[in-house]
């Protein structure tokens, strides 16, 4: 009897010293992590949603006479105008030419009735004044001008007809081909010009955010395009009435494009900043971990990997703000912290 209690007191401490032996080993393994230290920076608050940019400015210029058509050279590149091509407003793009309509006006001759008429206006004026001619007289002179006048004007305006010239600032964004010198009818298409240095976007936005967006409010778009460059807009209009079938109000953003990144007719995500804070605690959002006790965090601290319960402020699609339970420069694990518990010796490899 003696001798079975013995052995089995010998086996008890044999367990116990693996068992101690184990833990030992287990206490002396780091789980390797990566870290970032901590630093105050700004972080945003806002609204996702998506639309079509227009030009702000727009244009389709036709022939309004059936003549015959000679494409102008773009001044700056010392060749005809192609498509692409920036233009200036007043530019010249091309002329119709017909020496039979160009006659008909009478340009030159309702020009010099002009300075007649004006040149006896102002002699009757001058009779006037020292009673050589009645009211009468003068005042059908001053009609003789008037009506010579607007003929001119409206020659200018019929030889205008032959001159196709760009009313905008903007880029020549349709052109279509005529051979020089081919006639082309009244109504044919010359050229279409955009002016999309700023454009405008009409956005349908959920009716919970009625009160929350303000026009002023900044916004940021991007396209798949141009994925390294983001443009600023601003809202500027919105509409107080909700649409009772998608339960949706209408917007309206202006959009800053002065390297024309985005064009005409672009599918473009839209972030409406809605709320910001400068010089906050920001983290990431995949690293926040849901317990009993709250939201929770690792940082390490002398190579121990220290449990954090953490108060979060603003947030938005990858970041989120801490208002409480993490300061500047505390290293806050990144990588790694999903098989972490309180107090683990960690390594850090980055």
């Amino acid at each position: 009897m003696k001798k079975n209690i013995f052995i089995f007191a010998v086996a008890i401490a044999l367990f116990a010293g693996c068992r101690n032996q184990e833990q030992n080993l287990n206490a002396d393994i780091e789980s390797p992590v990566t870290v970032e230290n901590i630093k105050l920076k700004s972080i945003e608050e806002f609204i996702n949603t998506t639309g079509t940019a227009f030009p702000k400015g727009e244009i389709t210029l036709k022939s309004k006479i059936t003549a015959s058509y000679y494409l102008e050279k773009n001044p700056e590149a010392g060749r005809v105008w192609q498509l692409g091509d920036k233009i200036k407003a007043g530019a010249l793009i091309a002329r119709l030419e017909d020496k039979e309509y160009v006659n008909s006006i009478k340009m030159a001759t309702n020009q010099l009735n002009l300075e007649l008429t004006e040149t006896e206006l102002k002699k009757q004026e001058s009779l006037y004044e020292k009673g050589g001619v009645t009211l009468k007289d003068l005042k059908t002179a001053g009609i003789n001008y008037e009506n010579a006048k607007t003929t001119v004007e409206s020659s200018k305006l019929q030889l205008d007809k032959t001159y196709i010239i760009a009313p905008i600032d903007g880029v020549i964004v349709d052109l279509p081909y005529y051979t020089q010198s081919t006639q082309v009818e009244t109504g044919s298409t010359i050229a279409k010009i955009m002016d999309y240095h700023v454009m405008y976007m009409d956005v349908q936005l959920p009716e919970k955010y009625i009160s929350v967006i303000k026009p002023g409010q900044v916004v940021k778009l991007t396209n798949y395009t141009i994925p390294g460059d983001t443009i600023i807009g601003n809202i500027t209009q919105l509409s107080p009435a909700i649409n009772a079938d998608t339960r949706t109000f209408k917007g309206n953003i202006s959009i800053n494009n002065p390297k024309y990144l985005l064009r005409p007719g672009m599918f473009v995500k839209a972030d409406i900043v809605t709320n910001q804070q400068d010089s906050a605690v920001v983290i990431p959002k995949n690293i926040i971990l849901s317990r009993q006790r709250g939201k929770t965090v690792f940082v390490v601290d002398r190579g121990i990997a220290v449990e954090r319960i953490i108060e979060t402020g603003l947030e938005n699609n990858n970041e989120i703000e801490v208002r409480k339970g993490l300061i500047k420069n505390d290293r806050i694990v990144i990588s790694g912290f999903e098989t972490l518990s309180n107090k683990s010796k960690v390594k850090i490899i980055k």
